[in-house]
């Protein structure tokens, strides 16, 4: 049950979000394991001053048209799952949207299965 964030400046169509998200679940679910369905995204936009970062840290060098992306998700993989995950959102978004690898940031945040809650105010992953 992975949640993705997907934050970038404003300006870009609905069009061009929607295929950041394509891109995004099509990885995760040929990069780690993510089952037919399981898609739940928020993909927002930003004022130029609500989306501060550094343009060249680590000697990578972002323009504007860098996206954050920020997948909450179980913990488990491997760090080959997680590098080929990398691989294919930088790839994908380049071939289908001309994005600059550079620009793709990607956080994963890795929480144990009792910490979801898909309705209900159940926690349908944890034991019992």
């Amino acid at each position: 049950m992975p949640f993705v964030r997907i934050d970038l400046l404003r300006g870009q169509s609905t069009d061009y979000r929607k295929t950041i998200g394509d891109v995004v679940y099509g990885a995760m679910r040929e990069s780690l394991n993510v089952p037919e369905n399981d898609r739940f995204q928020v993909i927002t936009e930003h004022a130029a001053e609500g989306l501060l970062f550094d343009r060249g840290y680590l000697g990578i060098e972002r323009t504007d048209d860098c996206v954050f992306i920020q997948v909450t998700l179980n913990d488990g993989r491997t760090v080959e799952m997680k590098r080929a995950f990398y691989k294919r959102v930088a790839d994908g978004l380049h071939e289908r949207l001309g994005l600059r690898r550079e620009d793709v940031f990607i956080s994963l945040v890795e929480v144990k299965k009792e910490n979801w809650s898909f309705g209900n105010g159940e926690a349908q992953y944890a034991e019992t």
